[in-house]
């Protein structure tokens, strides 16, 4: 089994697991304290010590993996938007005021509000129009292909190898073509709802069967479709508009110069999915389809109205199978502290932290499995890619601190702990990799389950944080920011939980 536990922290203090930010702010913490004692005033460098220990908690004392402050922050923005009514969403199509269909912004709540779709031009030889995402608030643009993959429950270890070696030369190559800043993994388990087999039974069903062969049938259809459940897989390449605006000079700007630019770059990226990755079959969404996948993220109920649409238009033409982006989002949904409400479900979402003794390929099988009627599982493994230059600068930093604290304890006669020695080890062999030419990248993977509301969202975000431990994974639940997590995980449009809203 292909296991990789060669990674790092994202940052490393340099003195005594304290940034030099954390450090410079206690260090001047102190002063009120040496000044009281300078004054022999007690009473004062009692009051002082107290309020530099309340300090250390906000600022060194991590609480559920976040700082205090981020806690503090996250809380008052949560209860500011509550009370001006930013957290809630009504569509404006279920208030009549739906804009024209020839605008294509569309009415999606939350994070998801800045997008507006384009459609590229012609692509080719079934000169297909690419939905290109642009992402105004975050400055990006985006697109997204459906692609499937055999899996790796049935591979073999040196098939394992050989996916892991084929995802580092994509990435590699997406740093060296210094176009994209993030390649995105998304997979969604859909309960099967059975809507290509009920058209298939409709179209194929003859009425001389005998009775009891189609109750049989029938049978066997309502409890293989209870116990089944549909695998979508989706991959997006994200692009900011500080590269791809200069390189679209070249292919004479505008939307189609982006575009164009972006063709070139999600060529290269399918030439590696289709080779070393092993992906059998890569589709670049359309508008329509793009609407389709938003749609069905939402309310995943949905899919089979959509089914029946596309097999009733085979025969009437009139029949509209297209999801207008006006209605490709809730029609309402609320941002609650511990869950996310869209619609008719709510959805609970977790990182994912890597555990010291690794990561073996394919161990978040057990995530995407269900456990009840109706229930959606998803998760998105996000790969930023930092360019060569940042990621220098960051492995020196890393070596330089795991340096320094090294000094310090022996300074200190500390005794070296196991893990701050595996710790030092692991960043000097990400500086060696650096070294010989490989790329650095800061991954991380956010898992969702999604039920209906007639199913207690707190119950199914304990049985996903189970999931996710008995795959070997720490779970961190994002509360607070479930509506965030949902449309990075679940939405396959390109959104990020590193980017920041420009």
């Amino acid at each position: 089994m292909t296991v990789y536990r060669d990674y790092t922290r994202a940052r490393i203090g340099w003195f005594f697991g304290l940034t030099g930010l954390q450090l410079g702010l206690l260090a001047a913490a102190v002063l009120p304290v040496a000044w009281s004692i300078s004054k022999q005033d007690w009473a004062a460098v009692g009051l002082s010590i107290l309020l530099w220990g309340l300090l250390f908690g906000v600022v060194a004392v991590p609480v559920r993996g976040r700082s205090m402050t981020g806690w503090i922050t996250s809380t008052v923005s949560l209860a500011a938007g509550t009370l001006a009514g930013w957290t809630r969403f009504r569509a404006r199509a279920t208030t009549g005021q739906a804009r024209p269909q020839e605008q294509e912004q569309a009415d999606l709540p939350g994070i998801l509000a800045s997008v507006v779709i384009h459609e590229g031009p012609p692509t080719g030889h079934s000169h297909r129009r690419v939905a290109l995402i642009q992402n105004h608030s975050t400055r990006t643009w985006a697109v997204t292909a459906s692609i499937v993959h055999p899996g790796l429950g049935m591979a073999e270890a040196e098939d394992r190898e050989v996916y892991g070696q084929g995802l580092t030369e994509l990435l590699d190559a997406a740093v060296r073509a210094e176009l994209a800043c993030e390649v995105i993994f998304m997979v969604r388990t859909v309960p099967e709802d059975g809507a290509e087999r009920a058209d298939w039974v409709r179209r194929h069903r003859t009425g001389n069967a005998p009775a009891q062969v189609t109750a049989i049938n029938d049978d066997l259809h309502e409890s293989l479709t209870a116990a089944t459940v549909r695998t979508e897989q989706y991959v997006t390449v994200v692009v900011p508009e500080s590269r791809l605006g200069k390189v679209a000079r070249e292919y004479g700007g505008g939307v189609n110069g982006r575009a164009r630019a972006l063709y070139a770059a999600i060529a290269e990226v399918e030439s590696h999915l289709r080779g070393g990755l092993g992906v059998s079959s890569v589709e670049w969404l359309t508008s329509p389809q793009l609407a389709q996948a938003c749609r069905t993220g939402f309310a995943p109920g949905d899919r089979a109205t959509i089914i029946d649409a596309l097999a009733a238009s085979q025969t009437d033409d009139d029949v509209c199978t297209d999801v207008p982006w006006e209605m490709a989002g809730p029609s309402g949904a609320d941002a609650a502290v511990r869950h996310y409400s869209h619609d008719a479900w709510n959805s609970v979402s977790s990182t994912i932290k890597l555990p010291v003794k690794g990561a073996a390929m394919g161990a978040l099988a057990p995530v995407l499995s269900a456990h009840q009627d109706g229930e959606r599982r998803s998760f998105m493994v996000c790969y930023p890619l930092v360019p060569p230059g940042r990621a220098d600068r960051q492995s020196a930093n890393s070596e330089f601190g795991a340096d320094l604290g090294q000094s310090l304890r022996v300074a200190a006669r500390m005794k070296q702990r196991t893990k701050d020695v595996d710790e030092s080890e692991k960043v000097r062999r990400l500086e060696s990799k650096l070294a010989r030419g490989n790329s650095l990248t800061v991954p991380y993977a956010v898992a969702t389950v999604t039920v209906p509301k007639t199913v207690r969202a707190a119950e199914a975000g304990r049985r996903l944080d189970s999931s996710i431990r008995r795959a070997g994974f720490a779970p961190l639940r994002l509360d607070l920011a479930h509506d965030v997590a949902f449309a990075a995980s679940v939405v396959p449009m390109g959104i990020s939980l590193t980017r920041k809203a420009g």
